[in-house]
């Protein structure tokens, strides 16, 4: 047995190794309600993910925006837990991430029996070993009972301690994040983001396939938009990839990394039934995690009672306009949801100067996955990805340099919020938007405020309702405009290192 705490082949003494599916739901059949379609949901304590609980060792340059804890302190808990699991029986899973191009890593997950239900979740999520007896590229420890709450990674070891939380997001982002960084160092950029491409035909009726990368907090609508199928029907269609993390080279090839989405399931059927999201999520296979069921096995999706960050393990293939595929071969467009509710136009097509500084600014509001008391409020996230580790600036200049190199691909920032307060911007107007940009269909002019480019002409929708600057009168519009401009200078120029053409991009 090994008992150096960040050892990637560390074990203890009483392991259920990898376990198959029956015998992973016989251990946790207890907790689990029954739906009427069949899949179940679990309760957890902890229905949030930590955020203000996570660290990461010291031993690694750390960004502004990430909280260290000394190594010293981290090896103490670690022995400590170790100790503790000496008398515990605990399960071991291994799993793969990646698909079929050049991102493949081993993933081994130690959990406490008792709370099995995590490993029958994560399971879902990702492929099948290649090789389980092999030593592991990244490993999570997971003891939810232990009583105090503290989630620390060692990067550079690839090891994750999660404690005091039964949060299943806990287990999937530890290795996405330790995924992130090892990828880094082999000049990668991970990215909080999801892929699909829009097939549309030509004016000469062949068809073109536009590989989209879309970035966008939980709770934005990433999710949604990622999976709509935008009414494309044969020969033009939508091809899913992936919905969370994705791994990007410097020709712009986009690895996925799951078999499995995980989605937030609040409000869930308003669109109705013909919403991709919800006809998934009626599958038998989906695993539910803190939504209200009532005894007859319905699922409420729009009472929030237990929580509103209400989740779902459903496995990708469950999804219409999915195929064998997690891999885009090359991204065309970039697109950064925000959601704000003033000044924004519903889209705007950005430099890449200006793609790298949207990147940095990472816009948006709180949602119920990060902090449930602050939902709502304006929030600002780095590549809207709070699992980044290291220094920020690293991640903003890498895109740059990336978007530079591939002068083909246009970035665009999407508003999903609405316009001057009142008018909102739905979701077939943002797909539709999506697909004039797949069809290059849409005219553009400057905006002179901010330099970016704007609709002029944009088929599908009166682009004249949907600008801001005529829903305020001409000073309280310019003392917005100032107002943002300066915030956005403030947060970009507190990232030492920035290439000063992203620092510069909103003089």
């Amino acid at each position: 047995m090994r008992l150096d705490c960040f050892s990637r082949e560390i074990a203890f003494p009483h392991l259920l190794i990898n376990p198959d599916d029956e015998t992973l739901y016989g251990l946790c059949a207890h907790e689990a309600q029954a739906t009427k379609y069949g899949s179940i949901n679990f309760i957890t304590t902890v229905r949030n993910r930590s955020a203000r609980d996570t660290y990461v060792v010291d031993t690694v340059e750390l960004g502004r925006r990430q909280q260290p804890i000394a190594d010293s302190r981290a090896r103490e808990i670690a022995g400590e837990v170790n100790e503790y699991l000496r008398d515990r029986r605990v399960i071991q899973l291994d799993r793969r991430m990646g698909g079929e191009g050049w991102l493949r890593a081993h993933c081994r997950l130690f959990v406490t029996e008792p709370y099995a239900r995590l490993a029958f979740m994560w399971k879902r999520s990702l492929f099948p070993p290649d090789d389980a007896a092999s030593p592991p590229d990244f490993v999570s420890i997971y003891v939810p009972e232990w009583p105090e709450r503290v989630i620390f990674v060692h990067p550079e070891a690839g090891v994750t301690y999660i404690l005091g939380t039964d949060y299943f997001g806990e287990a999937k982002k530890s290795f996405l994040r330790m995924a992130m960084y090892r990828e880094k160092g082999r000049n990668r950029l991970g990215f909080h983001a999801a892929s699909k491409v829009i097939r549309v035909c030509c004016g000469d009726e062949t068809s073109r396939d536009t590989g989209f990368l879309i970035f966008g907090l939980s709770g934005t609508g990433k999710t949604t938009l990622t999976t709509h199928d935008h009414g494309l029907v044969g020969p033009e269609g939508v091809i899913v990839r992936q919905d969370d993390v994705v791994i990007m080279d410097e020709k712009m090839y986009c690895a996925g990394t799951e078999n499995g989405f995980f989605i937030k399931t609040e409000g869930l059927g308003k669109d109705g039934p013909d919403d991709p999201i919800f006809r998934a999520a009626k599958s038998p296979r989906a695993i539910f995690e803190n939504v209200v069921v009532d005894e007859r096995g319905e699922l409420h999706f729009d009472d929030t009672g237990l929580t509103a960050n209400g989740r779902a393990v459903i496995p990708r293939s469950e999804f219409p306009c999915t195929d064998d595929g997690i891999d885009l071969e090359r991204v065309q467009n970039l697109v950064f949801i925000t959601r704000r509710n003033d000044i924004l136009p519903p889209v705007a097509r950005l430099t890449p100067e200006q793609a790298a500084g949207y990147f940095m600014l990472g816009e948006s509001v709180e949602t119920s996955a990060g902090d449930p008391n602050a939902i709502g409020q304006a929030r600002r996230e780095v590549g809207t990805n709070p699992f980044v580790i290291g220094a920020e600036a690293e991640e903003g200049n890498r895109l740059l340099r990336f978007l530079r190199l591939n002068t083909g691909t246009r970035c665009y920032l999407l508003n999903t919020g609405s316009i001057g307060g009142n008018v909102k911007i739905s979701v077939k107007d943002s797909a539709m938007i999506l697909e004039q940009i797949a069809r290059d269909a849409i005219e553009w002019e400057r905006d002179e405020d901010w330099g970016y480019e704007v609709p002029k002409v944009l088929p599908g929708l009166d682009i004249g309702k949907l600008r801001p600057d005529t829903y305020y009168d001409p000073e309280d519009y310019r003392r917005r405009v100032d107002a943002l401009r300066r915030e956005r200078r403030e947060w970009l120029s507190a990232f030492l290192g920035l290439n000063p053409a992203i620092t510069n991009c909103f003089e």
